[in-house]
């Protein structure tokens, strides 16, 4: 009898584009994140995304850190918005190192090709 294969759980930590401040559209990253988040579904893995806001309105620290220890994670995504950020990319990596040490961790180039990100460090079944 074959056991079927575990499903890598995935971590994506990114910003939640509608709680970024300035002047621009963030209609066209939500959609990318969508998109991302389409990719996951169709390949039967249920990944988690943690979305925060610079607006003021998260404790960024304590959303990571919840998100990090609600289960194992085989990869954590991080994605552009936080890598934009030096302070904030530090201290995600080493919340990411500290609350999930065994977890790869993958960077996405856009929102969009976030599965693919996760997928050079974890395996896919199917």
């Amino acid at each position: 009898m074959d056991t079927p294969a575990l499903t890598p759980r995935v971590l994506v930590i990114g910003l939640d584009p509608y709680r970024v401040p300035g002047p621009w559209d963030p209609k066209p990253v939500a959609d990318g994140i969508e998109a991302g988040r389409t990719r996951f579904a169709e390949h039967g893995v249920a990944a988690e995304f943690c979305l925060f806001g610079l607006d003021g309105s998260d404790d960024i620290e304590a959303v990571v850190t919840a998100a990090l220890r609600a289960q194992p994670w085989e990869c954590v995504v991080i994605g552009g918005g936080v890598r934009n950020q030096l302070d904030l990319l530090e201290r995600v990596v080493n919340l990411v190192r500290r609350h999930a040490p065994d977890a790869a961790i993958a960077f996405n180039a856009t929102p969009e090709d976030t599965f693919e990100a996760a997928t050079r460090w974890v395996e896919i079944p199917g």
